[in-house]
């Protein structure tokens, strides 16, 4: 598997106990879809390395204490801490209607209600304070804010991506 296979789970943020669990945050949406994973891969040194979940409690916050097989010491966690994790792509959960993943989109065309066929779709910015759609229209780029009142549709047979750009916004680029 290479690193485009894995999407981010989450980080290590500390020890927990002194019975080798660790304290870590989820950046998911919905943590309990992750309640019964049973393995998480760790970024060692550039690499992606499966540890086994013996035990996982959700807390609060989007935070989860976990104890990874044959880690039983606080000394034994604290190697971990500050790691990040990643599951492969294919334990996303599956998503409904106009819900899409980021990576998922990538390479769809990009159909605006009032403009029509704006280009395709080659990567979402994930800035501090907002996603943005960056569609590439010929020579030109053309950045979207990744909203639902822009989404109208997401037609995945044909890789086809409906929005209705803020009035205003396409004509600054075209």
């Amino acid at each position: 598997m290479n690193k485009d296979d894995f999407y981010y789970l989450g980080k290590i943020i500390k020890t927990y106990g002194n019975k080798g669990h660790v304290m870590v945050t989820l950046d998911v949406d919905d943590p309990t879809d992750y309640l019964n994973i049973e393995s998480v891969f760790l970024d060692l040194q550039g690499e992606r390395i499966p540890f086994f979940i013996e035990e996982l409690e959700l807390k609060h916050n989007k935070r989860a204490v976990i104890r990874f097989q044959d880690v039983v010491s606080i000394e034994d966690a604290d190697i971990y801490a500050g790691l990040e994790m990643y599951l492969p792509v294919s334990q996303l959960p599956p998503l409904k209607g106009d819900q899409f993943y980021f990576h998922e989109v990538k390479g769809y065309r990009v159909f605006d209600l009032n403009h029509g066929d704006i280009g395709i779709l080659e990567d979402v910015l994930e800035l501090p304070h907002q996603s943005l759609f960056q569609v590439r229209f010929g020579e030109k780029e053309i950045l979207i804010p990744v909203v639902d009142e822009v989404i109208v549709d997401v037609d995945r047979e044909n890789k086809l991506l409906k929005i209705e750009a803020p009035v205003g916004l396409l004509e600054i680029y075209l």
